[in-house]
């Protein structure tokens, strides 16, 4: 069963790559269609590789990352794979996406980070995990909110500030 998924899968990824390295054509209403039927496959791709995130699906995380599909693509959400890993709590996923250089710091279009969304769904070892990096200090000059006021909000600050607390001591020690 999981050969007959990963040729599905390669099969999905070889079809994008097709689309990617199309040649355009001369026709300019075959133009047009080929650049939408590609738009649309490369949509679709990218929203299997977010909902694999979601879903927790390491084995399709794996296969896509190593056909080199970028890890920071985003859906017309706005989310990234990383966000929909930490909100759903998949920290497999959410270490797999980390070591393959995924951006902690990505807001969505709402302003919210990965570990924004670990906070609100009480993900406390993926927020541990996700809060080695500030992502806070170019919120306050953009007008966006820092993880301190969202977790203010959702009525988590005093969880956090013992992660922070927790973290920094750790820090301290080594």
């Amino acid at each position: 069963m999981k050969a007959m998924h990963k040729m599905i899968l390669v099969s999905i990824l070889s079809l994008g790559s097709a689309f990617a390295m199309a040649n355009p054509t001369q026709n300019v209403s075959s133009a047009k269609v080929n650049a939408n039927d590609q738009m649309t496959s490369q949509q679709e791709l990218i929203d299997l590789f977010i909902a694999a995130a979601k879903m927790g699906n390491q084995e399709v995380i794996t296969e896509f990352l190593k056909h080199g599909f970028p890890v920071d693509v985003r859906n017309r959400a706005g989310y990234t794979a990383l966000m929909m890993a930490a909100y759903y709590g998949h920290q497999e996923v959410v270490t797999t996406l980390l070591a393959k250089g995924a951006d902690r710091c990505a807001r969505d279009h709402k302003g919210n980070t990965a570990l924004m969304g670990a906070i609100f769904k009480l993900e406390w070892s993926i927020a541990k995990q996700l809060r080695q990096v500030d992502c806070d200090a170019n919120a306050a000059k953009t007008g966006q909110k820092t993880t301190a006021e969202f977790a203010k909000i959702i009525g988590q600050e005093e969880k956090l500030k013992q992660m922070t607390e927790a973290y920094s001591q750790k820090i301290e020690t080594q």
